[in-house]
């Protein structure tokens, strides 16, 4: 789809879009109300300015529309059907991961989840399954108050990649 094409959509089929790219209701209203936009320059500027904007509660939302690192194939296409593709590509790595690195992931996930309250989100693209671990275990240790700013500021790397892959598509 092109910038064009995105600018021209009905409000709704323009919330759907924008959807797929972050799950904050907030953000998508943010982001929704102000289009059209001129380049995609300025539309990734002002995705990450509306990001930056919302509260944690809006931050947590969009943290849940996202599937686990190593989570298994059949979860992401149940649950995210309209992002399944998309996450998958993101997460491909972990595909070839070892049965070891697979365990330590979901026990990583398990305990990041219960001291932070949400899913460990990083960012996926590039990393393999090991990169990935280590990040999830090296952030394990860190404050609540600061480990929110980091996966805030990795959902907005991901809604970024993903903005990219909807005006690719």
């Amino acid at each position: 789809m092109t910038l064009s094409e995105l600018n021209n959509l009905p409000k709704p089929a323009l919330a759907e879009a924008l959807q797929k790219c972050c799950g904050s209701t907030a953000w998508v209203e943010n982001m929704a109300a102000l289009f059209p936009f001129a380049n995609a320059e300025t539309l990734m500027q002002e995705a990450t300015a509306q990001w930056n904007k919302l509260t944690e509660a809006d931050w947590r939302e969009a943290f849940t529309h996202h599937p686990k690192i190593g989570g298994s194939v059949e979860a992401l296409r149940e649950k995210f059907a309209s992002t399944s593709q998309w996450a998958e590509g993101e997460q491909a790595s972990v595909k070839q991961a070892s049965q070891a690195t697979l365990e330590a992931l979901a026990t990583g996930n398990e305990d990041y989840e219960r001291k932070f309250g949400y899913i460990f989100i990083v960012c996926a693209t590039g990393k393999t399954a090991d990169e990935m671990l280590a990040l999830l275990q090296a952030r394990l240790p860190n404050k609540p108050e600061d480990e929110i700013l980091i996966a805030a500021g990795e959902q907005d790397k991901i809604t970024r990649i993903r903005l990219e892959k909807l005006l690719a598509a």
